[in-house]
């Protein structure tokens, strides 16, 4: 399925500002907001922290799929998709980062 088609299927995020993604030290190591550019990795990342409770490996791996065709393009040209980059670093480092939702006002 087209990643513009799994986006449809997801559940919507026009309740959240962003999600920082943290690591074991407590650390923000990302912030993805809801703008135009990182809105459908927010809803992908939204939907693996409430489908798996954090970004785990075996999220990452979701997550992968979920990106599908951007997937691809990620392998092909590190740097150019850094939410999936980031997936992949996840599952070949075996780490997992929690989520703090930042909702809209």
């Amino acid at each position: 399925m087209a990643f513009a088609d799994t986006l449809k299927q997801l559940p919507g995020v026009s309740h959240l500002d962003a999600i920082q993604l943290i690591d074991a030290e407590g650390e923000v190591v990302a912030t993805i907001e809801n703008k135009p550019g990182q809105a459908g990795s927010l809803a992908v990342y939204n939907h693996l922290a409430q489908t798996f409770g954090a970004i785990s490996p075996d999220a990452a791996r979701k997550g992968l799929e979920l990106y599908a065709e951007h997937a691809e393009d990620a392998k092909e040209n590190p740097g150019k998709h850094p939410n999936i980059d980031r997936l992949q670093g996840l599952i070949e480092r075996g780490q997992t980062l929690r989520v703090k939702h930042q909702f809209a006002a």
